[in-house]
């Protein structure tokens, strides 16, 4: 099985010459040593400098320490709790120390009309190639998705045989309605959906924020999913209902191992910083402590702006910023039966 994440030796990553994108630990204990992050197993003991790392990701069997988490919200990193391989986002924690520059520009973004229709039309683009979308209204983009899907999921029918009558879902419940491939379908876009939300977090973007959706604390998470479920959910759940693996983990398991092979997670970070800074805008990532102007719009934060004070220089906290490296640290396997001690 392929990793999302590659592989890291326990002595490889104090010698990274840059930041890492995330870090993903499963079966494995999180404690404190100094500046920096340990992660124990029963295979290796590895250190993580936490300036380094932008989003730590904790998959199952993991146990964290209270001076972890307060080492990695110093150093601006955020902590996700999330499924095997990052199929599921349960939580999700962020330190103080953290730069604004996206989550700002979204949300300018985001509340005017023409620039929000401008970015819809850009995920719109991303799913028409070719096709030209600069003057189609919200009405006529949804009318083409529509149309896209209904013989996306056709073509997908007649490639593999599986029968198809229309998308049945209900909100909340994959298997409340439908049948196999409705089923493979929702619970495949629902680790979809874990996944983005883990990116979104970890960028310092707001979930909520979305630009076709709206109304959903999960709204840009539907965004940014929609971009992909043509090339990985789609066709998986019909290549399951053919091999007749019609449970939820194995939509589950398809997704991560297709995820893994075609590295999604580094074209999401690039897709969404694209999406929010296009055509030349430049979006630092260092963090900025400023305080908001009136006329100037900002001033330096840090300082004492009293008449006559001596003012001193704002303190500048570092920004781990989000990369395109994914490591990743799996302890073995649990023992399945525990040793029986001798009577």
């Amino acid at each position: 099985m392929a990793d999302i994440w590659w592989k890291a030796h326990p002595h490889d990553l104090h010698r990274l010459a840059d930041r890492v994108s995330s870090v993903y630990v499963e079966r494995s204990h999180i404690d404190r040593d100094e500046n920096a992050v340990v992660v124990i197993n029963k295979r290796e003991t590895v250190r993580v400098p936490a300036a380094m790392v932008a989003v730590m990701l904790l998959g199952p069997g993991t146990r964290v320490t209270h001076g972890a988490v307060n080492l990695l919200a110093d150093s601006g990193t955020t902590v996700c709790w999330v499924g095997e391989q990052g199929v599921r986002m349960y939580a999700s924690g962020i330190g103080p120390s953290r730069g604004a520059a996206l989550l700002n520009r979204q949300a300018w973004l985001v509340s005017r009309t023409k620039e929000r229709l401008a970015v819809a039309r850009n995920m719109y683009r991303m799913r028409f190639p070719g096709e030209d979308v600069g003057t189609a209204t919200m009405q006529q983009l949804r009318g083409r998705e529509g149309a896209r899907l209904r013989k996306l999921y056709q073509a997908e029918s007649r490639r593999t045989g599986v029968p198809w009558s229309g998308r049945e879902y209900k909100a909340g419940d994959a298997n409340a309605a439908g049948d196999d491939v409705n089923r493979l379908l929702s619970a495949a876009n629902a680790a979809l959906y874990g996944i983005c939300h883990a990116v979104i977090t970890g960028l310092g973007t707001s979930p909520g924020l979305g630009f076709v959706h709206t109304g959903l604390a999960t709204s840009f998470v539907l965004d940014i999913a929609d971009l992909y479920k043509a090339e990985y959910t789609i066709p998986l759940a019909f290549d399951l209902a053919k091999q007749g693996l019609t449970e939820e983990r194995d939509a589950r398991l398809g997704l991560r191992d297709r995820i893994a092979e075609e590295k999604l997670l580094g074209r999401i970070v690039r897709d969404i910083k694209t999406l929010l800074s296009p055509d030349g805008i430049d979006i630092p990532e260092a963090e900025v402590n400023e305080l908001w102007d009136e006329r100037v719009g900002s001033v330096q934060g840090g300082v004492n702006w009293a008449s006559g004070a001596s003012l001193p220089e704002a303190v500048a906290a570092s920004d781990p910023g989000m990369g395109d490296e994914h490591v990743a640290i799996i302890g073995p396997e649990f023992d399945q039966d525990p040793p029986q001690s001798s009577p």
